[in-house]
């Protein structure tokens, strides 16, 4: 055997070291990556309720308009039912469409119209398949109408996970 044959030998594939080394680069990737898909599963969770939490507003003001001041399960003319199909992000529970309960592993928003003074709140509680982090407290997003009828959005999840137009904050 000739130099050149013994050198070709020698390189014709990866040694341990170079293999240990590949290992260890995806594995520092990985301590990385992993923590900032979770922040980011768990921003898109609060945008998804803040949004599905608010798109029961335009019912609540109908409700206020014509009087349906009542959040019971009664679905009589004076009860404001809510019109909310439950989300899998949400506790079970809430006010759904006509009363109806959610369904399995799904929860809605919760309707408290406070008649004397026209106001209006829906809380919405994270469960079911939100993130850990979500989860446990457990967070929840709350859309406030005062008496003007303006509405405001407070979420109890961590300020890295708010939303721009849903701070975080203290809910009543």
């Amino acid at each position: 055997m000739d130099r050149r044959t013994i050198a070709r030998r020698a390189q014709a594939g990866f040694t341990l070291i170079e293999l240990m080394i590949v290992v260890a680069i995806i594995g520092i990737l990985a301590a990385i990556a992993i923590p900032q898909y979770q922040t980011y599963i768990a921003k898109s969770q609060v945008s998804r309720v803040v949004s599905e939490t608010g798109s029961q507003k335009t019912a609540v003001e109908d409700c206020l308009n014509n009087g349906q001041t009542g959040t019971s399960a009664a679905t009589d003319a004076t009860h404001c039912g809510g019109t909310a199909t439950g989300s899998t992000l949400l506790a079970d529970g809430g006010n759904t469409v006509n009363g109806a309960a959610p369904a399995a592993n799904s929860g809605a928003p919760v309707l408290v119209i406070t008649a004397a003074d026209n106001t209006a709140t829906l809380t919405s509680t994270f469960g079911n398949s939100a993130a850990a982090t979500l989860k446990s407290g457990p967070a929840k997003v709350q859309w406030s109408r005062d008496n003007t009828g303006t509405w405001t959005c407070k979420t109890t999840a961590d300020a890295k996970y708010a939303p721009a137009g849903c701070p975080n904050g203290t809910i009543s």
